[in-house]
């Protein structure tokens, strides 16, 4: 009975963790663009290190500041002198030995100390916290580049699935003609090499639409990664590439200012010119004195019988100053160290501007001539695909060989692929422009 009710506990255990673990990695996600970001930013891994990261700052800010504050510490002792120290003195001329000691001997104190002023621990505390700051930069970062790679692989797969949908288009036009053009051929109104022709680009076309779903897959393995879940987990993404693309304005997007002030990678570099400056300003805290406060009060019990001792208190109060005299020069060389640092600091905070206001000029311009391709290509799609059907009926009518017939085809798809290319092109270029200008 003991051993089936032991059973039966193990088996809803199991089954409550395979609950459990059910829940936490769900079999299917549905997502829109902007559910997916948000569904990373609280399952990705990346993202989870740079929180904790700066959880494990913060904390270190009160590590610093505890270092200086006071601190007290108790202490207790016990011991049985297995042999009393004995000394002979001479009285009168008769030495005499005597036992210097008890049998026991006890004691019991308390001792506080503080910081009342140490130059490098207050240098610290400014550190500590300025690394927290970085932290939260650094998880800002981390949060940014999240939602950029997310929103990439998004668009990526919605326009290759959008390209699939092309090439399946063009597969059924052109079996059909492929069916027409084998049943010409078997009555004698077209020669092999018609058949042949459009036989080669059929199978051309089904190769290309292989390579595009394995593709799919990588980058939903991608986009898995990303939001932290489980290969196995089915995704289905509920946005549509045309109605993302018509919600990009262009003019509005290029109508923002650009603040160097809100981009982040300005941020880390100007905290990180702080730390130069606080590792200066520690290097020259060293040739400081530092002064420390501590009282110290104990009990201390002697005798020969455990329970029966005499104590006997003690008590100091002290304070110390230490002054740095000399030190071979290695403090002179720590500040020097520290100056050089803080010039280089400074000039990778000058170089890092330049690189961001040339990145947002160079990214303003793809931004105009990506939306100037994309709707240059938008309107050759219209183009090729009446100049492909007006061969088809002249194919159909026999003024127009099957190798003019391929070729216009073949024009169309480029039209389609320039046109994927050039959509994808655009919302890239969008997804980095609003990266820089800290909107994503």
């Amino acid at each position: 009975m003991e051993r089936r009710f032991i059973a039966i506990v193990l088996i809803l255990a199991s089954a409550a963790v395979s609950s459990l673990g059910a829940q936490d990695s769900p079999q299917s996600l549905t997502l829109s663009v902007d559910q997916a970001v948000e569904y990373a930013l609280d399952h990705n891994r990346s993202v989870a290190s740079a929180r904790y990261e700066m959880l494990a700052s913060e904390k270190g800010v009160w590590e610093a500041i505890a270092q200086g504050l006071p601190s007290v510490d108790g202490n207790a002792s016990l011991s049985y002198n297995l042999a009393i120290m004995t000394r002979i003195i001479n009285f009168g001329g008769t030495p005499t030995p005597f036992k210097f000691g008890t049998e026991y001997d006890a004691g019991i104190g308390v001792s506080a100390s503080t910081v009342v002023f140490n130059a490098p621990w207050l240098v610290g505390v400014q550190t500590a916290k300025m690394a927290a700051t970085l932290a939260r930069q650094g998880l800002a970062q981390t949060t940014l580049d999240t939602k950029e790679n997310i929103r990439n692989v998004y668009y990526l797969i919605l326009t290759l699935k959008e390209s699939i949908k092309v090439v399946d288009s063009n597969l059924e036009n052109l079996n059909i003609i492929l069916a027409s053009t084998k049943a010409m051929y078997s009555v004698g109104m077209a020669e092999a090499t018609d058949v042949d022709q459009m036989q080669s680009t059929a199978t051309m076309l089904e190769n290309s639409k292989s390579s595009m779903l394995r593709s799919v897959e990588v980058n939903y393995n991608m986009l898995r990664f990303l939001l932290g879940v489980p290969a196995s987990t089915e995704i289905n993404l509920t946005d549509n590439i045309d109605d993302i693309t018509a919600s990009i304005d262009v003019d509005a997007l290029l109508a923002d200012e650009f603040r160097l002030e809100d981009n982040i990678n300005f941020q880390l570099i100007e905290s990180q010119l702080a730390m130069s400056e606080l590792a200066l300003k520690g290097a020259r805290a060293s040739t400081l004195p530092n002064l420390v406060g501590s009282i110290y009060y104990s009990r201390n019990g002697m005798g020969d019988e455990l329970m029966h001792m005499q104590y006997f208190p003690s008590s100091a109060v002290a304070v110390q100053l230490q002054i740095p005299i000399f030190a071979s020069g290695l403090r002179s060389a720590k500040i020097s160290k520290a100056k050089i640092n803080l010039e280089k600091s400074l000039n990778t905070k000058s170089m890092v501007s330049e690189q961001l206001l040339m990145q947002e000029r160079q990214l303003r311009y793809n931004l105009i001539s990506a939306n100037e391709q994309y709707k240059s290509q938008r309107a050759n799609i219209e183009i090729a695909g009446r100049v492909m059907k007006s061969f088809e009926n002249k194919y159909n009518q026999g003024m127009a060989s099957s190798l003019d017939l391929t070729q216009a085809n073949n024009n169309y798809l480029t039209a389609q692929n320039n046109y994927i290319q050039a959509l994808m092109n655009l919302l890239q270029t969008k997804v980095a422009f609003d990266k820089l200008m800290n909107k994503l």
